[in-house]
């Protein structure tokens, strides 16, 4: 596996994700969002980077990337785009979007997984029609573990696998020509970046969901320290569980049902760590970021706002150093395991 490229691609501490771009739980002004933009080219540590996808929003995030882009006068050279490629912008034929209903607002388009040799290539096409001015420089694809938990027996899932290999051929392609920069993953289920990651050359990976404070399996962590070894840059995503633990209601995008045994069991947790918070004086987001970007092998966090004055507060809490003392109580306590 040829890694010269993982070796000097320099990646910021802070990814900055752009779902709230595309109008995830809630319709942001456009104005405002060219001032979330605005705030991340102010504050980025290194050259910015932005991470869309085309089921943003279905392909909301990434147009809307470009258009704030453009008018706040950003030259090309001066960024880069990351664009997770795998679902392509369709007409919105009925009420609301067929995909993850109830997660994007006020959204005018429909959005269909495409993973295959011609389909990520018209993702990638689409994706920088929709960014205008602008080009994804890293490539993946995304939501391989979605794609393949459609399988309906075990020879399709087989089919549905060599889809995805054929992907990365198409990647690879766009790589050797020069039209991409770095070629990695973006999944929920890392068991699946894992197997992909055995049968093609990557890059970097991005783990969503699954590698935070309330989950953290050695399994995984052993996982990070392989691809650190052989320098694939290592992306954590999604460190709140999708807004659930900083007091959101949903947790990885599906609204939690409290009366449930495993609702119930989210919100014991999510309880005892508060307190636990409170007695230190920290603040959940702080610890979360905290102990998603301090993991042996991960470089980079990636986080989504959709206020501005955030952007330089996530930022900070990058930096920022929470006690020993404060992680001991959590091991002690049962809500992490002892990998710190």
């Amino acid at each position: 596996m040829d890694n010269a490229l993982s070796e000097s691609l320099s990646l910021p501490k802070v990814i900055f994700g752009t779902s709230g771009l595309g109008n995830l739980y809630q319709a942001v002004p456009f104005e405002e969002k060219k001032e979330i933009v605005h705030q991340c080219l102010l504050h980025s540590e290194g050259k910015p980077v932005f991470d869309s996808a085309g089921k943003y929003g279905a392909g909301l995030s990434l147009e809307v990337l470009g258009a704030c882009l453009s008018a706040l006068n950003v030259l090309p050279q001066d960024i880069l785009i990351s664009n997770k490629l795998g679902w392509l912008r369709t007409e919105m034929l009925g009420p609301e979007p067929t995909f993850e209903k109830g997660v994007w607002v006020d959204i005018q388009h429909d959005a269909v997984q495409k993973i295959s040799y011609d389909g990520i290539l018209e993702c990638f096409e689409q994706g920088n029609m929709l960014l205008g001015n602008y080009h994804a420089q890293l490539v993946s694809v995304h939501d391989p573990d979605e794609y393949l938990a459609t399988a309906s027996t075990e020879t399709h899932e087989k089919k549905l696998y060599q889809d995805i290999l054929e992907a990365y051929r198409a990647l690879a392609e766009l790589k050797k020509e020069g039209k991409v920069l770095a070629i990695g993953v973006g999944s929920k289920d890392w068991k699946v970046i894992r197997r992909i990651a055995a049968d093609v050359p990557l890059d970097w990976v991005m783990i969503a969901n699954s590698l935070t404070v309330i989950s953290h399996p050695q399994e995984l962590l052993d996982f990070i320290a392989d691809l650190a070894s052989k320098n694939i840059q290592v992306i954590n995503s999604a460190v709140f569980n999708g807004g659930f633990l900083t007091g959101g209601d949903y947790f990885n995008y599906q609204l939690v049902d409290r009366s449930s045994s495993g609702g119930k069991a989210l919100y014991e947790w999510r309880d005892r760590f508060f307190d636990l918070c409170s007695r230190f004086n920290i603040k959940p987001a702080e610890a979360c970021v905290d102990f998603g970007l301090h993991i042996p092998g991960v470089g980079s966090i990636a986080m989504n706002t959709t206020r501005p004055q955030k952007v330089k507060v996530n930022i900070a809490m990058a930096k920022g150093q929470i006690p020993a003392a404060f992680w001991q109580a959590m091991k002690t306590e049962g809500l992490i395991n002892s990998y710190r």
